[in-house]
């Protein structure tokens, strides 16, 4: 198979590297586009695969092209794109905001899957919320879901509105529990630790915590009573978060960014 990456910032590159990980894809099989010279001269230096700056006509020999600029950026690629494109090849787009419809388009091109991916996929513990045109065929489409597994897992979602909720809930969610832990350090450091020793707590707690998370076989309730005693310290605290309506909170948060990302959808 051969691939072309347009942009190769770090969630370009997360794809390319799980593609040659996993002997997906053949380094001579795949062009990445870097319009950055000094991110290209890396990428030269890295042997990623075969580097160029612009949009040409070896995008067209590919099977696959991999849209990873960002959306603000489309607006400056899709003409030599469209130029270059050939009616057989599938365009995966990992671009946030930008719909289906209007991919389809500034292209002309009908077969475009889009998807939206998590930050983890650079060390191959993603998850990537998925969907396709209806032009897109069974066939075509379990490839692309293979290469996206690459990076962690996938889901494939029939409704393209609810990539606006896979954005909010799992390609925003990393900040959200990156947030979590740092307050959780912070209040380590108002009791006495230093910094390193709270971290040091604090993320292997919330490692151990993931694990039993997925691993025992209880609910998440049965989960939170089995560390809160009655009358103990746990139990002070979740009062506390309770008071404060933290879980409330975080779920308008989460809210608030699915409505960002449908207003971005609509320009």
């Amino acid at each position: 198979m051969k691939i072309a990456i347009v942009g190769c910032g770090n969630m370009g590159m997360a794809f390319a590297k799980s593609f040659i990980q996993y002997d997906l894809v053949k380094k001579d099989n795949l062009l990445l586009i870097e319009k950055s010279a000094d991110r290209s001269e890396a990428l030269k230096n890295e042997k990623a695969g075969v580097v160029v700056d612009t949009i040409g006509p070896r995008v067209g020999e590919t099977d696959l092209i991999i849209l990873s600029v960002k959306p603000q950026d489309f607006n400056s690629v899709y003409e030599a794109l469209r130029d270059v494109i050939q009616p057989t090849q599938i365009v995966l787009s990992i671009m946030a905001g930008i719909p289906i419809a209007q991919i389809q388009e500034k292209l002309g091109h009908p077969l475009v899957i889009r998807a939206m991916p998590n930050t983890p996929a650079m060390l191959g513990m993603g998850i990537t919320g998925f969907t396709a045109a209806k032009e897109v065929d069974t066939t075509s489409l379990r490839r692309v879901e293979n290469l996206i597994n690459a990076t962690g897992r996938s889901i494939f979602l029939e409704d393209e509105s609810m990539l606006d909720a896979v954005t909010a809930l799992s390609g925003s969610g990393p900040a959200y529990f990156y947030y979590v832990v740092k307050a959780m350090i912070d209040a380590g450091k108002q009791m006495g630790f230093d910094d390193a020793v709270s971290a040091l707590l604090v993320k292997q707690t919330m490692l151990g915590a993931y694990h039993l998370i997925n691993t025992a076989d209880k609910s998440l309730d049965e989960l939170i009573k089995a560390v809160a005693s009655k009358g103990g310290t746990t139990e002070a605290a979740l009062r506390a978060f309770e008071t404060g309506n933290l879980a409330k909170t975080l779920v308008t948060g989460i809210k608030a960014a699915q409505t960002r990302s449908t207003e971005l959808s609509k320009g």
